[in-house]
């Protein structure tokens, strides 16, 4: 089992899932961040079963959102630009590990996955609301993302399914 921790997460994967913590990588924060005027990276990429999963977490549980940009437009551009960081990681890379794990998300690729991972407060009031509508989001990453994944997935860690290849639980 991989562990990967996340804020107030923790994300547990099976063993048939290769896992990496995308936006920690040493390629993107010291080579392709700065790409392009400043590229973007989800949190997690994780290799199962020629799939690869882009898994982006925003836990609004402890403090609201406070950016103005539409979260659709924010998980798309993240989506794009890490896609193309893994493709510039498998050829430039410089850490073995991060050129071997690119190379893998992109080898045997079939399908590729979109998940915005998205925790909200428990209790909700007219002071504090949720922070997104899961149900308006959804659509707009549909929108956005159709030409790499017509059916991106919108969760918490109470509607993840158990056909997943992690679980997420509080730490």
């Amino acid at each position: 089992m991989k562990v990967i921790i996340e804020g107030r997460l923790k994300f547990t994967f099976s063993e048939d899932c290769h896992v990496s913590k995308y936006d920690d990588w040493s390629f993107y924060r010291n080579q392709f961040q700065k790409t392009c005027g400043s590229a973007k990276a989800v949190d997690i990429v994780c290799v199962t079963n020629n799939t690869t999963w882009l898994i982006e977490i925003k836990d609004y549980g402890i403090h609201r959102r406070t950016k103005s940009e539409d979260i659709g437009d924010e998980i798309a551009i993240k989506v794009r630009d890490t896609l193309a960081g893994l493709v510039a990681a498998k050829v430039n890379a410089n850490a073995r590990d991060e050129k071997q794990f690119a190379t893998l998300a992109l080898q045997h690729l079939k399908t590729i996955r979109v998940v915005l991972h998205l925790e909200q407060p428990a209790k909700h009031s007219k002071l504090f609301p949720k922070a997104i509508n899961p149900a308006n989001v959804k659509p707009k990453l549909k929108l956005r993302l159709s030409a790499i994944d017509a059916h991106p997935l919108v969760v918490d860690h109470n509607s993840l399914t158990t056909h997943k290849n992690w679980t997420v639980d509080d730490t």
